[in-house]
């Protein structure tokens, strides 16, 4: 018979191990859970009880395990809390759904071009006419007006 070893494809997904087996990570999450727990043992076993003080004792560690050993999608048990916090309670319940229309901001640029150009020719004609009151014939800077204002 052959053994079989699994080998993990993604190679960014392995990570590096620093002693005993397990990551920096799980080693200071482990250290904290057993200087958290240790103590509260001794001090429930005072009372007599020593499976209450295991109880205890475990109820105090488990969160630093949970930090250490859970992962969902690459994310630790930290970032998972946070994300799940902001959404159930920090942001609103209600997200209206809002996209930019392009196709608007078109039509809007293409109205207010229009309006200029509303502006622009009205003021030509008022020009033509203060010029035709100076007995010049054509408008704007056109080639008529030049020739006119040439022959005058």
């Amino acid at each position: 018979m052959a053994a079989y070893i699994s080998v993990p494809r993604d190679f960014s997904k392995v990570k590096s191990k620093v002693l005993f087996n397990l990551t920096a990570r799980q080693l200071v999450c482990f250290s904290c859970g057993i200087l958290t727990g240790i103590p509260v043992f001794f001090l429930l076993r005072k009372t007599g009880n020593v499976s209450l003080a295991a109880l205890g004792m475990i109820l105090v560690m488990m969160p630093m395990f949970l930090l250490a050993m859970y992962e969902k999608n690459g994310q630790p048990l930290e970032v998972i809390v946070r994300q799940f916090i902001e959404a159930k309670f920090i942001r609103p319940k209600i997200r209206p759904y809002r996209t930019d229309n392009y196709y608007e901001l078109l039509m809007r640029q293409a109205r207010i071009e229009k309006e200029v150009d509303a502006v622009v020719h009205l003021s030509q004609k008022s020009v033509c006419r203060t010029r035709r009151t100076e007995k010049y014939t054509g408008c704007g800077t056109g080639k008529a007006f030049k020739k006119r204002a040439e022959a005058d």
